[in-house]
């Protein structure tokens, strides 16, 4: 199952790049397993849960010229992104309520 969550922001640096190097990341039970391209335009976060149990996966992309984060949750098999995409909603509302336009949730089967 994927499942797209679109945040929309104010313009400034890159939401990814925040992300992916805040130090509180871990107290909401997240943590990055890959990046590629840092610091270049395309670049992409993956962040998984570190619940064990809690399974799926978020690739994480900035669009700089929308302000859009653009979040690709994956599950496979009967693994529920609920609660993966409770706690990466919660840590972007927790520490960027300032730049939040919008949240997008759409279920893509």
């Amino acid at each position: 199952m994927q499942v797209l969550v679109q945040v929309v922001c104010t313009s400034g640096r890159s939401m990814r790049d925040a992300i992916a190097r805040h130090p509180e990341l871990k107290h909401h039970n997240l943590k990055v397993t890959e990046q590629k391209r840092q610091g270049r335009r395309g670049g992409w976060t993956k962040v998984r849960s570190s619940v064990p149990g809690r399974h799926g996966a978020i690739n994480v992309e900035w669009d700089a010229d929308t302000n859009i984060l653009i979040s690709r949750v994956v599950t496979r098999g009967k693994g529920e992104p609920n609660r993966i995409i409770g706690d990466f909603i919660a840590f972007v509302l927790q520490h960027f309520w300032g730049r939040i336009q919008t949240i997008n949730i759409v279920p893509r089967g």
